[in-house]
């Protein structure tokens, strides 16, 4: 007579790896949402950290020329990535400028000073707007 034992496998069954990756899936569902809204904030953050540098070269500009400049490299001003600026007007009088970032959208921030007409979002001389 041939006594059959029988082996007991280690391991996990399939109902237990499918709970755990319906588990995963959940979690995901809920990080991915918070990830996405806080890499929009980062976009923003760095918009308004640029605004702040480009007016800080334009001043350092001005004392230098007596006059304020559209040219970008001329006020070597450091710009992340990726930003766009868009210069409205620039006279001895005062400039205007907007920064915006493609990944941002529609995220954009501007400011402007003296006599330079605002460009939207900014409303208020030497003060940074975004919307």
């Amino acid at each position: 007579m041939v006594a059959f034992m029988r082996s007991r496998r280690s391991g996990f069954t399939l109902i237990e790896l499918l709970v755990v990756v319906v588990i995963i899936g959940i979690l995901a569902a809920v990080a991915i949402p918070k990830f996405s809204s806080t890499k929009g904030k980062s976009y923003a953050a760095s918009l308004k950290s640029d605004i702040r540098n480009l007016a800080t070269a334009q001043e350092a500009y001005f004392y230098d020329s007596g006059i304020y400049t559209t040219n970008l490299a001329a006020l070597n001003a450091s710009m992340t990535t990726g930003v766009i600026v868009t210069f409205g007007v620039a006279t001895a009088g005062g400039w205007s400028a907007k920064v915006t970032h493609p990944l941002a959208a529609p995220i954009e921030c501007a400011m402007f000073s003296g006599s330079a007409p605002p460009m939207a979002p900014a409303t208020i001389e030497g003060q940074l707007a975004c919307n």
